[in-house]
């Protein structure tokens, strides 16, 4: 169930008004069946797995209280193991396995592992790193295991962040779902702007960038211009279509009285890369930070190195492919070297430039499919720059498209302030919802396809 479905229109359309009308301690079991009817949308196997992993989560954290400190780490080492081997089946044995047999053929052996692909289970990346952040909490003694099972269920499965995140913190998720409450004014009017503007990002800009990324790395001979513009699409295209799930996902939480963690902050406007971490997925950020960095060593200990492994294991994180391992390690080179050299002196508008390019060439190893499509859009390149075919007209609509999210962000990054929208006139406030609207309906592209982080 896509959040730019129909179907998902008339879930939504039916469930808040009955949550709305029911008393709270009722509406709460409603949200949890309506995320529950969510998910086995897409299949009751998965649902299945989700239910089994959740549970075993559950029955291992909230043993944490009632046993001694070295049984407690056993508990934790058993829950970090199960979610990362359900996680390493479906995502990385297919991938791993075929490396080894290659390996192994090489090597002149007469012997092969058996190879099988799985169907990933959608959001199993994020509601596993969710879960692992949960034990780690109770196993430090950071907030007390959840006692009722239908608790921590409705923590797993809340139907707004659970299939693409933001990957919810425990202690600022849970206090908000047992009791829930009614959604504020402030939240109503913040909720109408994530909404209108999330949807801007993905159905208009997003969606709209696809043929312009899939001339320069889809097609055969595109050219060395339809080369370097689908880097700034891709660049672009991601950006807004994840950002704007995101925004989407917090306009929904925020309809039901519920906080999620702001998941993007403007990151195109940030002035090196540690900043650019700072802004950009800023659930992952933190939770390879605490839960992956920290334990590492952090800055204590070899911190270049910990940054690296940081990195690389965020990139793999994404998926089996080794173009996904190439950009985490581009991200972990330059985060080290960004520790490592001066800040040059240059204005900060320059340095945003220069961090934007460090971004877009790790983009262009993530959407690759693989090395050696890597080595054809280095040939396409070679070819020269000029013009060709339809690049005028992709030039121009990325343009177009861009402006639009850009002018936006500039406003609201010289306010330091996502809502600075809603402290504007109301006569203008109701224009821009308005040209929002009218965009989202004329111009949101009849080719759409799901939020790129669904595959992950």
């Amino acid at each position: 169930m896509l959040f730019d479905s129909p179907v998902f229109f008339v879930f939504i359309a039916a469930l808040y008004p009955l949550w709305r009308a029911l008393p709270l301690r009722f509406g709460r079991w409603l949200i949890l069946a309506g995320s529950l009817v969510f998910y086995g949308w897409w299949s009751l196997r998965f649902l299945g797995l989700l239910l089994a992993t959740t549970t075993l989560d559950w029955a291992l954290t909230r043993a944490m209280a009632t046993v001694s400190e070295p049984r407690r780490r056993t508990l934790l080492i058993a829950s970090i193991v199960s979610n990362l081997g359900v996680l390493a089946t479906f995502k990385y044995y297919g991938f791993f396995g075929a490396q080894l047999n290659e390996a192994l053929h090489a090597a002149g052996a007469g012997v092969a592992v058996p190879v099988f692909q799985l169907v990933l289970p959608i959001g199993i990346s994020f509601y596993t790193f969710q879960a692992i952040g949960y034990a780690v909490d109770v196993y430090r003694r950071e907030l007390p295991p959840v006692r009722n099972y239908f608790d921590f269920l409705l923590f797993i499965t809340f139907f707004p962040h659970m299939v693409a995140g933001p990957i919810q913190r425990s202690a600022l998720l849970l206090p908000q779902l047992n009791p829930m409450r009614r959604p504020t004014g402030e939240q109503l009017a913040t909720a109408a702007w994530l909404l209108a503007w999330g949807y801007f990002k993905k159905e208009v800009v997003a969606d709209n960038l696809i043929p312009v990324v899939s001339r320069g790395f889809d097609e055969a001979s595109p050219g060395g211009f339809a080369v370097i513009l689908a880097g700034y699409a891709f660049t672009w295209q991601i950006y807004c279509d994840f950002s704007g799930y995101s925004d989407i996902a917090r306009g929904l939480g925020k309809l039901f009285g519920v906080e999620l963690l702001e998941n993007f902050q403007r990151p195109f406007f940030a002035q090196s890369p540690s900043e650019l971490w700072r802004r950009w997925h800023v659930s992952l950020s933190q939770w390879l930070r605490d839960y992956l960095y920290i334990p590492l060593g952090g800055n204590r200990v070899r911190p270049n190195l910990n940054l690296m492994m940081t990195m690389v294991l965020g990139g793999l994180w994404h998926g089996a492919n080794w173009t996904y391992l190439l950009w985490g390690a581009w991200h972990g080179a330059a985060l080290v070297l960004g520790r490592l050299l001066p800040r040059p002196r240059f204005p900060g508008w320059i340095l945003a430039i220069a961090t934007f390019h460090v971004t877009m060439i790790g983009f262009v190893f993530f959407r690759a499919p693989s090395l050696s499509a890597l080595g054809s859009l280095a040939a396409n390149l070679a070819q020269g720059i000029q013009l060709q075919g339809s690049d005028r007209a992709h030039l121009s609509l990325f343009v177009a498209l861009v402006s639009s999210v850009l002018l936006v962000e500039l406003v609201q990054e010289r306010k330091h302030d996502t809502f600075v929208t809603l402290r504007w006139p109301r006569p203008v406030q109701a224009a821009l919802y308005g040209l929002l609207t009218l965009a989202i309906v004329a111009l949101g592209a009849t080719y759409a396809t799901q939020f790129i982080y669904f595959q992950f």
